[in-house]
């Protein structure tokens, strides 16, 4: 029997949900890949802008925004500068500020192992000891590049997305004639018969010029869109026709016009329009804007409810809302008040709290009422877990890149009560601020909302000092304990902020005492059971 001796392989690098992974450890991962990358949107780079002054150029880093083909086996870029906000961090301009974007040469564009940090909002890049961005290979492999991978198109959601336009057409149209009658039937009560009619067929007028206007739209991308949009400038016209035509029948009437004879001589017909009539024809073509603007305003009133309204009445307008979308749908999930709806117990809060502590111990002591998510293992079903990402269906990833949380193991994960039988089981999710927006937009759920925190911000920063002095907080090699606490303290801020004003959280539990907030805990799960 021979033993040949091996090195254990290093464990396999992830990328933390939160943190980063230092630019340098990627460039380590990445030292046994000879052969370089190929280009893709989004890729933070090295390039030179010839422009700065020196013979090589100035040295900028930038994000590729757009890839095109300039010639056979030749490609060009779109590269959108990023602002050098200091110690390697490089963030996209603000939106204020007009965004520098230029062409340049693939050949001549450097990928850099960049790595997002959210606590910054920018890009850390990596640098050599002249403090210079330091590419990982001085060019993209162009040798077999066939360009930007074409987006795969589901021909199902294009039909059923065009099947919902051409219902949103409809609809539009059918809304600005119903209005159009409406504003006649009160413009003959308060201006007569004869102003009724114009302002009647101005907004015959508007419902024309929205068909048209439509008709541009349909033809789109399309072969016939010149033509399409040829026709569709016809709509233009509509206004002036209707004018014409009161200046007309003010012409033919004579003396009987509303506009003296003295002006009937002129070469402007439109002369011959009162100022009443103008005013009917235009308001009865401008009527076919007040559906669009209500259309437009009412979701956004009814956000706007359901984060003003605190607990669970904004809950109640959110589980309303969700039963018509999916009575709309087709799905089963019709109740409102809790009927056909899996409860979530929520518990979020900002980091520092111990609010992890807490969920785990709060499970532990339900007797099996209270059971944490399904997780997904991404090593062992890789390929479900590239499918759901494809569809952005992962709701969060764990800190070790291992476990993924999705819809699908939130509602699956406790029993569905039978038929008459009361709720036995309900799922609590630990999550941060970022997950808890994602599951507020998540149908067929039903919250109850428990937001931790502390009642001093010092007792924050004390926590987190005491979690980067034992490690639980890893601080990067080109970062300080300092820094660090305070990217932690103003995401900590941003979360607080949230917790006020998302009017989601009908508990709170200010954690200064782990017995006692455990028992207000207990309290909200009872809350569930209702």
């Amino acid at each position: 029997l021979t033993t040949s001796s091996s090195s254990t392989p290093p464990p396999p690098t992830t990328t933390s949900l939160y943190g980063y992974t230092p630019p340098e450890q990627s460039l380590t991962n990445q030292s046994s890949i000879k052969k370089a990358p190929g280009p893709k949107v989004g890729d933070v780079v090295r390039y030179y802008e010839l422009d700065g002054g020196r013979p090589d150029g100035q040295e900028l880093v930038g994000k590729i925004t757009f890839i095109q083909s300039s010639s056979k086996n030749n490609w060009i870029a779109e590269i959108t500068s990023l602002e050098d906000v200091g110690d390697g961090y490089y963030a996209e301009y603000p939106w204020r500020q007009k965004r520098k974007s230029k062409l340049y040469d693939l050949k001549d564009v450097a990928p850099l192992a960049a790595s997002y940090v959210r606590t910054e909002d920018a890009f850390k890049v990596p640098r050599d000891a002249m403090g210079r961005p330091k590419p990982n290979w001085e060019s993209y492999d162009l040798e077999n590049y066939q360009g930007p991978g074409a987006i795969p198109i589901n021909e199902e959601i294009v039909s059923t997305d065009f099947q919902k336009y051409n219902l949103l057409k409809v609809e539009l149209l059918k809304n600005a004639a119903i209005a159009g009658l409406i504003g006649t039937i009160a413009a003959n009560l308060f201006m007569g018969l004869e102003d009724a009619l114009i302002y009647f067929a101005g907004a015959i007028a508007g419902v024309g010029y929205l068909f048209f206007l439509s008709i541009k739209t349909d033809t789109l991308g399309s072969p016939d869109a010149k033509v399409g949009s040829n026709v569709a400038n016809l709509r233009f016209a509509f206004p002036l026709l209707v004018l014409v035509g009161v200046a007309i029948q003010n012409l033919s009437a004579g003396d009987a016009s509303p506009i003296t004879a003295g002006n009937r001589g002129g070469l402007n017909i439109l002369r011959s329009v009162s100022q009443d009539q103008f005013a009917a024809a235009m308001l009865g073509f401008l009527t076919y804007r007040i559906p669009l603007f209500i259309s437009q305003l009412g979701p956004l009133i009814g956000e706007s409810a359901g984060m003003v309204l605190p607990g669970s009445a904004g809950m109640a307008l959110q589980m309303v809302s969700d039963a018509k979308n999916a009575k709309d749908a087709g799905s089963g999930n019709t109740g409102v008040f809790g009927e056909n709806l899996t409860t979530i117990l929520l518990i979020s809060g900002p980091a520092g709290t111990g609010k992890s502590e807490l969920v785990q111990r709060l499970i532990e002591d339900s007797d099996g009422k209270l059971v944490p998510p399904r997780t997904l293992d991404i090593v062992s079903d890789p390929m479900i877990y590239e499918q759901l990402e494809a569809k952005n269906e992962i709701l969060q990833v764990d800190n070790k890149g291992r476990y993924a949380l999705t819809k699908d193991g939130i509602l699956s994960a406790a029993r569905k009560p039978k038929d008459g039988d009361g709720l036995d089981q309900v799922v609590v999710v630990d999550a941060d601020v970022d997950l808890s927006k994602k599951l507020v937009s998540m149908s067929g759920i039903r919250l109850v909302g428990v937001w931790i925190g502390l009642d001093e911000l010092d007792k924050f920063e004390s926590n987190l000092r005491a979690q980067l002095d034992s490690g639980t907080i890893e601080v990067p090699e080109d970062e300080t304990k300092d820094s660090v606490l305070r990217g932690k303290i103003r995401e900590i801020v941003k979360d607080i902020e949230y917790g006020v004003v998302s009017g989601i959280f009908e508990f709170t539990v200010l954690n200064d005492d782990f017995d006692r907030s455990l028992l207000q805990l207990k309290d909200a799960v009872e809350y569930c059971f209702k």
